[in-house]
């Protein structure tokens, strides 16, 4: 007879409509779906994860082959807003880029404090040499204009607790 108790409270617990629903969160699903994302022309906002943490370390972009620099920052323009633009750490270790990287994005040995302190820009062959990973990048999604968000943080923070990267922005890898 207790076991049939047992399985009747766990049928009911089971059987309880809750917030969380088959590992998904429908709060976080409702909020998520009121944000809108706009992709027209302006500074973009580039959503990532990668195979390390390379959250301190010099972006510079490599050609398709990645056998060559295609472009590389001076050391003055390592800043954003004032501060070094070592990328933003949001939910589930997704980093919002403070720096433009993109689908062939590398990074340099060395750090954004190291870089900025440069009192010139390396060559393109010395660059090529301070590489640490040709493809570090997991995860990569286009998030539309940056200037569009409210909260670009929170709002960023709401699509990923969402699982809804995939759905709202544009998944470049």
């Amino acid at each position: 007879m207790k076991w049939i108790l047992s399985l009747l409270i766990i049928a009911f617990m089971c059987s309880c409509s809750s917030v969380k629903n088959n590992g998904r969160d429908k709060a976080a699903e409702a909020a998520a779906e009121k944000i809108t994302l706009d992709f027209t022309a302006g500074p973009t906002t580039y959503v990532y994860k990668t195979t390390k943490d390379f959250s301190n370390h010099v972006p510079v972009m490599l050609t398709d082959d990645k056998t060559d620099i295609a472009s590389y920052p001076h050391p003055t323009d390592v800043y954003y807003q004032g501060k070094l633009a070592k990328p933003y750490t949001l939910e589930n270790d997704y980093l919002l880029d403070n720096r433009g990287i993109g689908a062939n994005v590398a990074f340099l040995k060395l750090t954004y404090e190291e870089y900025a302190e440069l009192e010139e820009v390396p060559s393109k062959a010395e660059l090529m040499e301070m590489v640490i990973d040709k493809d570090p990048l997991l995860e990569l999604y286009h998030c539309g204009n940056r200037h569009h968000f409210k909260d670009e943080k929170s709002d960023l923070n709401t699509l990923i607790k969402a699982k809804m990267l995939l759905k709202k922005c544009k998944q470049i890898k």
